[in-house]
């Protein structure tokens, strides 16, 4: 690592109408740098690299890139400069192709496209970088993880010096990340300058040279990564012990039992001494939007008090077997249980009426409508119960006591009730959808990536509630690429590849390593043989 300075970020502040988001943050990236931003949803995280990037303009401080003052006004004055971000949500038109993508808006020196030349440039960019995706490849054909290395190779192309990521591994395998991580160390090596935004502890303390973390909008500590510890960082992420978290749980389970009185549920014990099976799924088939089949021949079931842990890297069918037993997407062949009814035609309205709790894995497109308020998405589901109307006309004062009860059970960060609910940041949107979920007492629980965009306190507040729904007898069924979380919850875990079922292991006898390349494709008999040779 050098110590010249690439991009310096000084006394930066940026307010929203009741926010103050960034308070006078300082910043230093250094050439060769992996600099690792930590802190709690709603910290100023994402506003702070959307003002390095362009998308806002800050209200006081400035911004100097190499030892220049600049006025970043635009994502194309950012990538001029050599600023490239890799956002989440992934910026792809998904019917071109890779190159297409990446040389998109690009004037490439001829009127006329010379789209096999194009290829070649990027297929050496690739190679310089090692980064694994063929220049000719459908972006709608490739996995998740595939396209966010589209998107790295974007900004790459571009000649980005300055490279911001944001949860780069949430949707790669063990291997996948360490290959990234690889990546990154050498892309420093060769003087490029990163901006790491994670919330894995872990992760952080094995890519990053330097960490800083913000807490409240204001930038609380910042040291280099060999000088501090993963417990150190998240006493400063949030300001306390993690074992405080334990003790505000009681506060929250009251509050969200209080939300369930209003929706007239009983909080009851489901039994989880039952023998019957609450969710059954036998031999599923189910097409994706291409009409290609996307899950062959799944069968499993889940029982009261447990959790089965789906683990897989993105795009092998999770997201189709997800909306087959929720109602969203016919089913082609096999059926569905929910206890001893056949719900393999049920409509969505089916599901909900009868308090199957989902947690979406898009929480902007599926779990939330960002023009409505909190009060309008906190009922979006059950606006129709007696609780909230009557003759067709809403109870607001029950709809506000409600909304109330949520926002403080879960602690989401927002000025008011009335503010639409695109304008909080992505961690506070999904407490959103977690809180209106688990008010209602469900006897089964989908939740597709749960801890998806969550702070380290947030996460710990769901894992929590899990944990205390599978003691209460619920049962789960858990989909995450973050292993972690799946061995940190799951009593059993099912891998899945191509939308089949490659094997089913009590927790007890899985492994990080094996469990990595089943999702990679290799069969546990394939592993055993590897490691007997």
């Amino acid at each position: 690592m050098t110590n010249d300075i690439s991009v310096q970020m000084k006394g930066v502040t940026k307010r929203f109408p009741g926010v103050l988001a960034n308070d006078h943050i300082d910043l230093t990236l250094h050439a060769g740098e992996v600099h690792g931003l930590l802190g709690e949803n709603g910290a100023g995280k994402s506003t702070l690299m959307n003002v390095l990037f362009g998308l806002y303009t800050p209200d006081e401080g400035e911004i100097l890139v190499n030892g220049q003052p600049v006025a970043i006004t635009s994502p194309a004055t950012a990538i001029s400069l050599g600023i490239g971000m890799v956002h989440q949500h992934f910026k792809l038109v998904r019917p071109f192709t890779v190159t297409e993508n990446i040389i998109l808006g690009l004037d490439e020196g001829s009127p006329l496209l010379d789209l096999k030349a194009a290829e070649r440039r990027v297929a050496e960019v690739a190679e310089q970088y090692a980064i694994n995706v063929d220049p000719r490849a459908l972006i709608h054909d490739l996995s998740v993880g595939q396209q966010q290395r589209v998107e790295i190779l974007n900004s790459l192309y571009r000649g980005a010096n300055v490279l911001i990521l944001d949860e780069p591994t949430a949707v790669l395998t063990p291997q996948e990340a360490d290959d990234l991580i690889v990546t990154l160390r050498g892309m420093a090596e060769q003087g490029k300058s990163i901006l790491f935004i994670s919330h894995k502890l872990e992760e952080v303390m094995k890519v990053t040279d330097r960490v800083t973390v913000l807490r409240g909008g204001r930038k609380v500590f910042e040291a280099l990564t060999k000088d501090t510890d993963k417990q150190q960082l998240a006493r400063e992420m949030i300001g306390r012990q993690i074992s405080d978290l334990e003790r505000d749980e009681s506060a929250f389970v009251m509050a969200l039992a209080g939300a369930g009185e209003d929706l007239g549920i009983e909080h009851h014990d489901v039994g989880s001494s039952q023998k019957q099976a609450i969710l059954t799924v036998s031999d599923l088939h189910v097409k994706d939007d291409r009409d290609l089949t996307a899950v062959r021949g799944m069968s499993f079931v889940i029982h009261p008090g447990e959790i089965l842990g789906i683990a897989g890297v993105d795009g092998n069918g999770q997201r189709e077997l997800v909306e087959a037993i929720t109602g969203q997407r016919p089913i082609e062949q096999g059926q569905v249980w929910l206890e001893e009814t056949e719900t393999t035609k049920w409509s969505t309205r089916d599901y909900i009426n009868h308090n199957v709790a989902v947690i979406t894995e898009d929480r902007q497109k599926e779990g939330l409508v960002l023009e409505f308020n909190l009060l309008r998405n906190a009922v979006l589901k059950i606006f129709d119960r007696p609780s909230f109307s009557k003759n067709k006309l809403l109870k607001f004062n029950a709809i506000d006591d409600f909304t109330g009860k949520l926002i403080d059970g879960f602690n989401i960060s927002t000025p008011n009730p009335q503010v639409e609910v695109g304008t909080l940041s992505g961690g506070n949107q999904q407490k959103l959808i977690l809180a209106r979920e688990l008010s209602q007492s469900p006897s089964l629980i989908i939740a597709n990536k749960p801890k998806r965009g969550l702070d380290i306190g947030a996460a710990a507040y769901v894992h929590q509630k899990l944990d205390d729904e599978r003691k209460r007898g619920t049962a789960i069924l858990l989909i995450s690429g973050d292993l972690d979380e799946l061995f940190a919850l799951s009593d059993r875990l099912l891998v899945m590849y191509e939308g089949q079922v490659l094997g089913i292991l009590p927790i007890e006898n899985a492994d990080i390593e094996s469990i990595g390349l089943m999702m990679a494709g290799s069969s546990r008999s394939e592993i055993a043989s590897n490691r007997s040779s």
